[in-house]
């Protein structure tokens, strides 16, 4: 199989930067912008509570800024929110308003910085405990002909070195992702696929998922994870093209994670191409199955 890696990676780019002036990826960057980046420390919170939460806000939050409602009998997800202080720039001490008692040097109290004084647990609630308006979503999807792609991945994932499970809608706990890659101790990298109609969207994100498996199982040494996805929907791109998929929502995808730094898909083009390689050589060895 001829592999035009840097060709298509071009390809990739390209259209990756055609997305990103969508109108589409605008509204739905204009949503994204609205909801808090939380601290590590509350996003642990939020995945123990709520394994499959995606988009986390405040009742009245969904109420004013989205248009939704928060369902009847929903449990609150709870995280720690910061209480801040307005402080003395003369004495140090927080003041809830100016003192005429304190020099302040000066200052006017509008001016003066704040300093962290505690925390207090509020509620939060994940959109699939919402309903209302919908939130505008990227179409990320890859379609064509995926003939018998789906079982040969499957099959070549023991000799990758992955396991994997297709899973049923019913039984999927992941919210809306459609794949994920763990990474149990001292065992092989895990992965699972939510199974659905499409069946070549099945088998990129099979591959997308595969990729994370062979190129971040160092848990002692990963790059951020915008960049694990830019190298992983990488893959997922060539391995596509390959088969004759339409790809091309990748760029969707990538315009996602990686913003303006998308063309760090060519500075790991050998990281990329080598898994892309190794996936397809595991694919050649799996006979074609007939339906």
């Amino acid at each position: 199989m001829q592999l035009a890696v840097e060709e298509w990676l071009e390809d990739l780019l390209a259209e990756t930067t055609t997305a990103r002036t969508s109108e589409a990826f605008q509204r739905w960057l204009d949503v994204q912008s609205r909801f808090h980046d939380y601290s590590v420390r509350n996003s642990l919170l939020i995945s123990l509570q709520c394994p499959g939460a995606t988009h986390v806000a405040g009742y009245r939050t969904w109420q004013t800024e989205f248009d939704r409602q928060v369902s009847e009998g929903e449990s609150a997800i709870w995280i720690w929110a910061p209480i801040m202080a307005k402080v003395c720039p003369a004495c140090g001490e927080p003041k809830s308003s100016h003192d005429d008692d304190c020099e302040s040097d000066g200052v006017p109290y509008a001016e003066w910085s704040s300093q962290l004084r505690s925390f207090k647990p509020v509620p939060v609630f994940d959109v699939s405990q919402t309903t209302g308006e919908p939130l505008p979503s990227l179409e990320t999807a890859t379609y064509g002909d995926a003939s018998d792609l789906v079982p040969r991945l499957c099959a070549a994932a023991d000799s990758l070195g992955v396991d994997v499970v297709l899973v049923s809608p019913s039984e999927w706990s992941h919210g809306a992702a459609r794949g994920v890659c763990e990474f149990p101790q001292g065992q092989r990298p895990s992965v699972a696929v939510r199974q659905r109609p499409n069946e070549a969207d099945m088998a990129t994100t099979l591959v997308h998922e595969f990729a994370h498996g062979l190129l971040h199982a160092d848990r002692t040494s990963l790059p951020e994870r915008s960049l694990r996805e830019v190298e992983a929907e990488a893959v997922a791109y060539l391995v596509g093209r390959q088969f004759g998929l339409d790809v091309s929502n990748s760029a969707f995808y990538l315009a996602a994670w990686a913003g303006e730094d998308a063309a760090s898909v060519l500075e790991r083009l050998n990281r990329i191409r080598s898994v892309t390689v190794s996936i397809l050589g595991a694919i050649a060895t799996q006979p074609h199955r007939v339906r």
